[in-house]
Parts: C-alpha cells; structure tokens; sequence
C-alpha cells in the first residue's frame, strides 16, 4: 500500500473495521523505545497522512492509533512492533466479536485497498 524509506504500511488481515492500517517498521524491534529516532519519526508522519487518507476514503466520526507492545499487550507478532490505525463510527462495536468470536465487516479487503491505493500513493 505504502513504502516509505523506514516503515511500510499496510491493510489488516484481520481488520477491526473496514479501513484498519497497520504502520510496520523494516527493523525488527520489539519496543518503540528500541526504534531509531529516524524510524520513530516516519511512523509519526505516515501516521498522520494515514489519518487523511482514511478521513478522505472512510468520513468516519473518529480514528484509533495504537500499539500492542509484549504478549501480555495484545502483540500478534511477538518481538515486532506495529502501529494500528484505525477508522471508528458510533455503534460501530457490536456484540459479534464478544459473543460470537466472530467479526463482520462491510467491506473485502480488495475493497478497502481499492479505496485507498491511490490517496496512499500520493504521500
């Protein structure tokens, strides 16, 4: 989707909502603190053009940015750090996830890299 020259971004396999960006750095690091400063900074910027890019493609009413750092956390890919950005609506939560270990999304995936393809190659 996005290759900058310290970070890459891409589309969640297994989005919490249709939209869900995920920034990874090319080092392996397993904190942000272990991160160089010059890494630590693009992921920054391209956090920012991809709150545009999903503001532009998606209108939603918010955005959450995060990181699951450790196991313990939530971290799916032990040892390599991840910054989420998503889209958010009101009631966008329902009871599928809690109860039935189940996530419904509006949209394919090739749907969601459709939409934002293009406003992700102009960064």
């Amino acid at each position: 989707m996005y290759r900058g020259h310290k970070n890459y971004v891409v589309l969640n396999r297994y989005p919490y909502n249709s939209g869900h960006l995920m920034i990874v750095p090319f080092d392996h690091v397993s904190t942000l603190s272990a991160a160089n400063a010059e890494t630590a900074a693009e992921m920054m910027v391209i956090a920012r053009n991809a709150e545009d890019a999903l503001r532009q493609a998606y209108r939603p009413d918010g955005l959450n940015l995060g990181m699951n750092i450790g196991a313990s956390a939530g971290a799916g890919v032990a040892g390599h750090i991840h910054m989420h950005v998503l889209p958010r609506w009101g009631g966008d939560a329902n009871f599928m996830t809690t109860v039935g270990e189940t996530r419904v999304l509006p949209e394919a995936l090739e749907t969601s890299y459709a939409k934002l393809k293009d406003i992700c190659s102009r960064w």
